[in-house]
Formats: structure tokens, sequence, C-alpha cells
């Protein structure tokens, strides 16, 4: 049986050859218009950018922002929040790290990054000690969901930030205040010492110009003379800094040491777990001490990781697998580098790896066995489809 004479034993096979016959004669003829849809996305979501450093400010003793322009003359559009993700490759090994967007959203002329210098930081140090205006730089489009949403978030804000969790509220408070959106954002910024605070004179400047932007510092170890509130961002802290506690969203941007603190503090005010939103930033100093770490492994044990179709390769078990592939030179792609986007993710064939509590796996993944890289360390040998 020919496949003509097989369609046309589908019920309603005549009608629809009819409708089709019709619509070739009388309905549009979009094939000029062929490619235009992938030109659309294209333009809102490249797969990457192509920057150049038009100049680097700094900021603090720690802390610089990269100015980054358009190679092509244009960079996507971004929600305050949002970042993108830089590409580099130093000492042979390719990598990534996602950067917030410091910049408000109405400024389309460049993207602002700002980075704090780590211990043992990789990408940090080289974009801080290598990096010169004029450099040409890989990134992804902008990503991430951590921004407000008018549809499900109060507009009275408050923005927990640690250390260089400050970027992406930079830009929620540069677009608010420059473009006089309806909100209320108090920002309690949480840092070491007095000089660690990144941009304090323009956020001082904002808060002495906008009533509905507040700036709270919180000094963990003040000078002498310090005037800011002192110690560590507790329930009672913040119910002496906010006219009130509820019909608020809150949203935390910091290491991961300030989550661990605040979010059990937050929780004391009463505040229900939809009205919290949080960014992590970094990794883990030490994954060993992290809760569900198995008693029998040091963190030191190097282990084969067998990758299908390709070549095995070591992996140390206090490294993600991620990293540990791209010391090997095999590319993994990737956005967040904390367990959240799925870009990461690859499939468990054998073995065990370790992954650390807040690694946001969809059931899908979880019912056919893919993992995050970034947030996967071996227990033992282990296989894995890219």
């Amino acid at each position: 049986m020919s496949r003509n004479e097989i369609f046309s034993q589908i019920q309603g096979y005549d009608e629809h050859l009819r409708d089709m016959q019709v619509c070739r004669k009388y309905g549009i003829d979009y094939t000029m218009t062929t490619g235009q849809v992938r030109s659309v996305v294209d333009l809102y979501h490249p797969s990457k950018l192509n920057l150049r450093v038009s100049e680097i400010i700094t900021e603090t003793q720690s802390a610089s922002t990269v100015r980054l322009v358009s190679a092509e003359g244009y960079l996507p559009p971004f929600q305050a929040g949002q970042y993108i993700n830089i590409l580099v490759e130093i000492n042979g090994v390719r990598t990534s790290r996602p950067y917030s967007i410091a910049s408000s959203p109405a400024q389309t002329g460049y993207y602002d990054i700002t980075v704090k210098r780590v211990e043992g930081g990789f990408v940090s140090d080289y974009l801080l000690d290598r990096t010169g205006t004029g450099q040409a730089l890989e990134s992804s489009s902008p990503a991430g969901t951590f921004y407000f949403n008018p549809l499900f978030h109060h507009r009275d804000m408050v923005l927990i930030a640690g250390g260089s969790g400050i970027t992406p509220f930079m830009s929620m408070i540069r677009e608010v205040t420059d473009r006089g959106l309806d909100r209320s954002i108090h920002l309690i910024y949480g840092n070491r010492k007095e000089d660690d605070i990144i941009f304090d004179a323009e956020l001082r400047d904002r808060a002495s110009r906008h009533d509905n932007f507040m700036f709270t510092p919180v000094i963990a170890e003040p000078s002498k003379g310090c005037t800011e509130h002192t110690g560590f961002i507790t329930a009672d802290l913040m119910r002496t800094v906010l006219d009130n506690t509820d019909s608020k969203t809150y949203y935390l941007c910091g290491p991961k040491e300030m989550y661990d603190f605040c979010l059990p503090e937050i929780d004391k005010l009463g505040v229900p777990s939809r009205q919290v939103r949080r960014e992590l930033f970094g990794g883990f100093k030490n994954i060993t001490d992290e809760p569900g770490w198995p008693d029998n492994l040091k963190g030191s044990e190097t282990f084969t990781l067998k990758i299908r179709g390709g070549k095995s390769i070591k992996a140390r078990a206090d490294e993600p697998l991620m990293v540990s592939m791209e010391r090997a030179g095999i590319a993994v792609p990737a956005l967040c580098r904390t367990g959240a986007c799925s870009m990461c993710r690859v499939k468990l064939l054998s073995g065990r790896v370790y992954q650390p509590a807040g690694v946001l796996m969809r059931k899908s993944d979880s019912d056919f066995g893919y993992i995050h890289s970034c947030m996967a360390f071996p227990m033992e040998d282990c296989e894995i489809i890219l």
C-alpha cells in the first residue's frame, strides 16, 4: 500500500486535503519570512555575546567594576537582577563564572560587572589582574530569575546583601531611582569592615536624594569610630530599621554563610517562604563541612570519571565534576554554576556523587538519572553521558 493510500484511510483526510489546496490558493505565503523568527530570537537572546572592556573602575581595595560594551554595537535587554556568564581561558583551562549586571537596564550602552577578589580565586584574579581596557571577552546573554515580578512580589522590597552580593541589587536600585518607579527599597548591606562597602558613596547619595530608597550598612568588625549598625543582620536589627516587617518581599544575595545565618532570622519575623527570594553567590569554601558529606571521605581522594564515548579523567572528591572536566579540556555548557539553571546537567550512568542541599533538581532529571555537574562531587569512580 502506497503512502497516499495509507493517508486516504485516515478519517477526515479528504477534507484536510481540500483545506490545504484552498490555503495554497488564497492564503498568505510565508516563505519570504523564513528565518525571521530566528533572527528576532537571536536579537533578544543570542547564544553568546562578544564584548570589549571599555573601562575598569576601582570600587574598593578588593573590588573593581569592569565595564563591558558590545563588539557588534548592540546589547540585548535584561531585567535588573540578572547575570551574564563570562567565559575565559586561563593557562589552557577554559571555564566560566556568572556575574550579576550592576548597571541599570535603562543603560543600554554597556553592562557593568563588579568583581571582588576572593581567596584562591581563579577567574576573579584573572579579571582583576590580567584584564585591561580594550580586551575582548565572551559571555552568555543575560539570564536568571532573580528580579522583581509585579504579579507576585510586593512593591515594598527589602534587599539583604553581603559583600559582592550587592551587584544585582545595585542594578535594581539604579533602575528604581533613575526611572522614578513606584517601588520602595530598603537595602541592608553587611560587610566585614567599613572600607569593604562597595558603592558606598553612591548608595548614600541616592538614599539622600530619593525618599523611596533607604540604606542601612551593617559592619561585622567595626573600627573604634564606626557609627553604623554593627554585628550581623538579625531579626532584631530588621525590626529596628524597617517600618514594619509585613507585606514585603525579601531578596537575599551573598555568600552561603550569610544565607545560613539570615534565613532563620527572617523566619523569626514570621515572613512566609513565598515572600523570600534568594540568589546564591559563589561555591563552597569547604564542601566536606556541608551536612551529609560522607564520613569516609576526606575530600582529597581522586577517582576516575569516564565520559561515555570519550576519555577517562581524574576527579577529586572535593571538586565538582564540571571543574574536573574543565581542567581536562572538556567544555561543559554552564550559566549559573550554583545548581539552579540545569544547563550543565549530565546523565550519571554508574557510581555515586554527593550533591549539597539546595541544588534545584527537576523531577524529570532525578527520575532519569541526571545530575548538575557544577554541584556534583564524586564519591567513587563514575561514568557519565554529556
